[in-house]
Order: structure tokens, then sequence, then C-alpha cells
């Protein structure tokens, strides 16, 4: 009786102080568990920051290991390739001796016939050089950051499907081998297109000047820089990519064109890496980021073109250009020189707007 006297007399009391009890322990389990899963989360967010600082500094290393790759390497032997080609097509020293030998023989309409033979093609020479180096080394830059994003991508994937490195070839040796040594393109099979069309639009920009007409540094660069917008606006758009790299259509094989697939990991895909790898090349190349980065290349180097010559011949004051075209032929060669000795290569890996250009190719970002 006592006990029910007790309850009716305090049961309000008693309710309330149960309620609160059991309030206060739910509350504090839900806290106990929150503060658990917040210190799992932080937990789990400083692992992964910490895997993504490794990942980035591997992929920072892997990128300058490409780059350096590129300069050692496929740039060395394809500028060697160029430079000779170019040296075996425009050869101007047949010209330059027969109005060596031929002074006080020839006529004057021989002699001026020869000398606009000379302009002609050492300004061919000379523009040829700079955009074929230019284009080439740019080229070069994106197949290794293509090819090694993949070779990249595809350790990551090895890994993580407990592979051993050793037994990684997802991009067969054979195509990789292939779509390197298609820098070699240019030299080989490109170049008398290009010669051609070059010369053409060297024509077009000096029909109108004289051997006696005077150039100082900006006329000069001026000029040049005329004959590249010639050259690379004449023809359908991205024309002058088919002297870098084969036609599209020549890349397929007739099982391949039968197809749109671009998925190389089916089982049933008839697009091969090495296809891949060129399709990706080419569409990068016809972008129009790479259309400006070219730009931006080609006027940086033609700039330093004129600096150059302009050490050499006081060409701030002025120089007829008849007895400029000998200082062209001392120039060219510095053009095509070796990666470690070149400027103008150095000028190009250098240039803010190309090292954001192939970052952001790397890691496969929008560019």
């Amino acid at each position: 009786m006592d006990l029910i006297s007790f309850w009716r007399k305090h049961r309000k009391k008693i309710l309330v102080t149960t309620t609160c009890l059991g309030s206060g322990y739910l509350l504090y389990k839900l806290y106990n568990a929150r503060t658990r899963n917040l210190a799992d989360l932080e937990r789990e967010l400083a692992n992964e920051r910490h895997n993504d600082e490794i990942i980035k500094t591997q992929m920072k290393a892997h990128f300058d290991n490409i780059q350096m790759i590129a300069d050692i390497t496929t740039l060395p032997h394809a500028l060697r390739r160029l430079s000779s080609r170019i040296a075996e097509e425009i050869d101007v020293s047949g010209v330059m001796e027969t109005l060596s030998k031929g002074k006080g023989t020839l006529v004057p309409s021989e002699k001026l016939q020869l000398w606009n033979e000379l302009k002609i093609l050492s300004f061919t020479r000379m523009v040829l050089s700079l955009w074929s180096v230019t284009m080439l080394s740019l080229y070069i830059r994106v197949q290794v950051n293509i090819l090694g994003r993949h070779l990249y991508i595809d350790t990551a994937r090895g890994l993580t499907s407990s592979h051993l490195l050793e037994e990684l070839d997802l991009i067969d040796r054979e195509d990789e081998k292939k779509f390197l040594t298609s820098a070699d393109y240019l030299a080989t099979n490109g170049m008398l297109s290009l010669i051609s069309d070059m010369k053409s639009a060297v024509k077009e920009v000096l029909k109108g000047k004289q051997l006696k007409d005077v150039l100082t540094k900006r006329t000069l660069e001026e000029t040049v820089i005329r004959i590249l917008d010639v050259f690379m606006s004449t023809g359908s758009p991205h024309h002058w990519v088919d002297y870098l790299m084969m036609a599209q259509d020549a890349t397929m094989s007739p099982r391949d064109t039968t197809t749109t697939t671009t998925d190389v990991s089916s089982s049933d895909a008839t697009v091969t890496k090495l296809h891949q790898l060129i399709n990706e090349t080419r569409e990068v190349l016809t972008s129009t980021e790479f259309t400006n980065v070219a730009e931006i290349s080609l006027k940086s180097c033609t700039v330093a073109l004129v600096e150059e010559m302009e050490k050499q011949t006081g060409l701030a004051s002025g120089m007829q250009l008849a007895k400029l075209i000998p200082q062209i032929e001392k120039t060219v060669p510095e053009i095509s020189a070796v990666p470690d000795k070149n400027r103008f290569l150095q000028l190009i890996r250098d240039l803010p707007e190309v090292q954001l250009f192939f970052t952001l190719l790397y890691s496969n970002m929008p560019l």
C-alpha cells in the first residue's frame, strides 16, 4: 500500500525523471555514435588526402620523366632526320656556286633570276625549318604525354588488380614502338608536300619585295609571321596536320573501318590500342587549344630567330634583302640544333601556355 500511495503521490515526478534519464541516455548513445562516425570519417579523409598526395607525387614524377624522354630520346632522333631531309631537299649551294662562278660571265637577267631563286629558297628553308622544328617538338610532346598517361593508367589498373608490374603489357610493345616512330612521318612522307606549299606561301609574301629593299628587324619579323599565316590558312582547316602524321583513314585496316567503336577494353573491340593512340593524337592536334599553343610557339620562335640574326648582322639599322640572304643560311642550322643546345626548343618548352597545355593533356583534363 505504501508503494501504491508513493506511486500515486510521486507518479508525475517519477515519469518526468525516467523520461529525462532515458532521453539523456539515448542522446548520449547518439552523441557517442556520431563522435565515433566523425572520427572514422576524419581518418578516412586523412587517408584519402595522404593517398591523393602520394598519387600526385607519383604522377608529377612520371610526368617529368615523360617530358625528359621527349627531350633526350625521341626528339633528338627525329630532329636529325628532319634537318638532314630539309638540307637534302632545299639545297641552295648549287645556286650560290653558280652565282660565285658566274661573276663576270652571267648576264644581268641571268644573275637576277638566280638571286630571286636564292631568295625564295633561303626564305623557304628558314621558315620551313622554323615551322617544322616547332611543330615536330609539340607533336612529339603530344605523343609521349598521351602514351605516358595510358601507361600510367594501365599500370595503376594492374596494381589495383593485384597484377605484377612485369606482367602488365596492355599497350603492345610493338604498337608503342610504331606509335613513337611515327614522329618520323614528317621527314619521310610529309616533306615534299610541305616544301611545295611553304614555297607557295613564300612566293606570295615575297613577290612584292625586291633584292635591294631594306629589311629591318621589325619588317623581317612581320615577313616571317606573314608567310606562316598564309601557309597555315591556305587549304582546308588543319590541313597541316597531314604533314605531321598520316591521314586518319590510312591508319585503319579494312577490318577497322567497318566499325566506329572506341571501346578497346571490350572483347570484340576492333580498334587496336595503336589506332586509339593515333586517333587521340589527331584529335589533340586538330583542337583549338593546340592551334593556339602552336601559334604562340611559332611567334615566340620567330621573335627569337630575328633577334639572333640582329645580333649577328646589326639588322636593327636595316639591311638589303640580298645581303641578308647569306646570313639566313648561317642561322638556319641553329633552328634544328640538338635539344640541349637549341634555344628555340628550350623557349617552346618554357612557355607557360605550353607547360599548362601539356599538364592538362597528361592529366586528361579539359584543355
